[in-house]
């Protein structure tokens, strides 16, 4: 079991926000799954992403990697308000968190994401004591803020620019201050020097503040690390065969129709790990008692037992992945178990 701020993680396996989280049906599914502690949405926006058959994944034929050029879900977050409603709700399912993916680069539409999440949690609270006797079905709610997808055109991720991500960061800070038992991490994408990782822990620490009885507190809950890296190519004949047809002003050899897309799965792991090494590392020693707190959900490449097992060495209280449920549905999730 990880506690997570409201949440109790039990066991310590989720699924990443990814496109095999999308609908109802494989949100159910993933839910269902006794392996896996909470489970995590695709990341959602106000009015849902244009998506379109440019928008696709390529499995390796070497290995548990994929490349993909996926935005973000096709269905927009009120959708994802009522199914996490539905499941959370409905009867003789076993609780579990879920934690909403979201996104915007615009701080006034973040808040009205932020500001669903909570009505969401307002409808739970009020039936809670109605429902096995569980005291507030709020706590299983989490938000998590994708700051690093990849494939977003003419929008670069905000967590590699400070000055982009620290408007949303306030927005989050807002809604946390305002009602602490909100709990709030960010997706992060894969950093690749230092003063990455020490420069996004100490922008985090700018926001802790003394709460009751003085003892810090601090908005952001957990980080995620990591997503994929962007700029990524496969040819065809590295992939297995795919049913999407390139567009016409992409080369026909390169494994997706966009030509560059994020790489996920086995060749992200190493990446993977010092990411979460070197940000547990950082976490752990910091000054400020509540960025000690922070959680650290170990992503990328974990497509067995022994990968599993070397996230939770490098630091990882949660794990999670998305390319092994691309190959193996929750079928994956048992052999993770193992």
């Amino acid at each position: 079991m990880v506690q997570v701020h409201s949440l109790n993680i039990s066991p310590p396996l989720i699924n990443s926000s990814c496109a095999w989280a999308s609908d109802y049906a494989q949100l159910r599914e993933l839910y269902q799954c006794a392996e896996i502690g909470a489970i995590t949405t695709r990341t959602a926006t106000l009015k849902g992403f244009n998506q379109d058959e440019t928008h696709t994944v390529a499995f390796s034929n070497t290995s548990v990697t994929t490349v993909n050029s996926y935005g973000y879900s096709p269905h927009p977050l009120a959708s994802y308000i009522e199914w996490v409603y539905e499941l959370l709700t409905s009867s003789g399912a076993r609780l579990k968190p879920v934690i909403i993916s979201v996104t915007d680069s615009d701080p006034d539409k973040l808040r009205e994401l932020l500001s669903q999440i909570q009505s969401l949690r307002s409808r739970l609270r009020a039936v809670s004591s109605g429902h096995d006797g569980t005291s507030d079905l709020s706590r299983f709610v989490a938000i998590e803020l994708n700051t690093s997808c990849p494939n977003i055109k003419s929008k670069p991720p905000p967590a590699y620019t400070l000055p982009l991500l620290k408007p949303l960061l306030n927005v989050l800070a807002e809604s946390f201050y305002e009602d602490g038992t909100l709990t709030i991490g960010l997706k992060l994408p894969p950093y690749i020097y230092l003063t990455q990782f020490s420069d996004l822990v100490d922008c985090l620490a700018q926001y802790s503040r003394a709460g009751d009885k003085e003892i810090l507190t601090i908005p952001f809950a957990f980080l995620t690390c990591t997503n994929t890296l962007g700029s990524s190519l496969l040819f065809t004949d590295q992939v297995l065969p795919r049913s999407t047809t390139p567009s016409s002003d992409v080369q026909s050899s390169f494994a997706l129709p966009t030509g560059l897309g994020g790489l996920g799965g086995d060749a992200m792991h190493s990446l993977a790990l010092g990411n979460v090494y070197t940000f547990s590392q950082l976490l752990a020693s910091s000054e400020d008692a509540a960025v000690k707190d922070i959680k650290v959900i170990g992503v990328g490449g974990v497509t067995n037992p022994e990968a599993r097992k070397r996230m939770h060495a490098a630091g990882a209280s949660v794990v999670g992945c998305a390319t092994l449920l691309g190959f193996k549905g929750v079928e994956g999730f048992k052999l993770l178990s193992q």
